[in-house]
């Protein structure tokens, strides 16, 4: 696969090769690495190519050039055509909007692809800042489940626009 860039009105997400991806993951203090999740990580270790489903996107502020945060998938759509979404902005950077810019990019990025039916996010239960973002990209909050890596979170969820 080409080199893959999403264009916003002021972020550019730039999807990372196996190799930086890695690197920032070794990079990692080991608290934050202890957050990475085993599955994810084992996918982007196996992976040979830089690849959307799996590999993560740095979001770059438009105007001055830096990386604000990142973004991605957790994972390609599964068989019923999910697919799960995350992203995350530099403390610096938080309230102006970006975390929704990115995450609205993600959904119309996911949409184009005819396998996807259902765009899926999580949050921890209480952050309002995540749930406003997801709100204001059209998502629902389905209700509370157990996720196998980060416990009771939040399930949101968005589906296809039917015409």
């Amino acid at each position: 696969m080409g080199e893959v860039i999403i264009q916003s009105e002021r972020l550019t997400l730039v999807l990372q090769t196996p190799e930086e991806v890695l690197a920032r993951i070794e990079a990692m203090n080991p608290a934050d690495k202890a957050e990475v999740s085993p599955d994810w990580l084992a996918r982007a270790r196996a992976s040979t190519v830089a690849d959307p489903w799996i590999h993560v996107f740095c979001i770059v502020d438009r105007a001055n050039g830096v990386v604000i945060g990142s973004c991605g998938y957790k994972g390609p759509p599964d068989p019923q055509g999910v697919v799960e979404i995350a992203y995350g902005i530099n403390p610096d950077y938080q309230g102006r909007g970006y975390a929704t810019e990115a995450a609205t990019a993600l959904v119309d990025f996911a949409f184009r692809n005819d396998g996807v039916r259902l765009i899926r996010a999580h949050t921890l239960p209480g952050n309002r800042a995540s749930a406003q973002v997801l709100i204001k990209c059209r998502f629902e909050q389905i209700g509370e489940v157990v996720d196998a890596e980060d416990g009771l979170v939040c399930r949101w969820e968005r589906a296809r626009a039917t015409a």
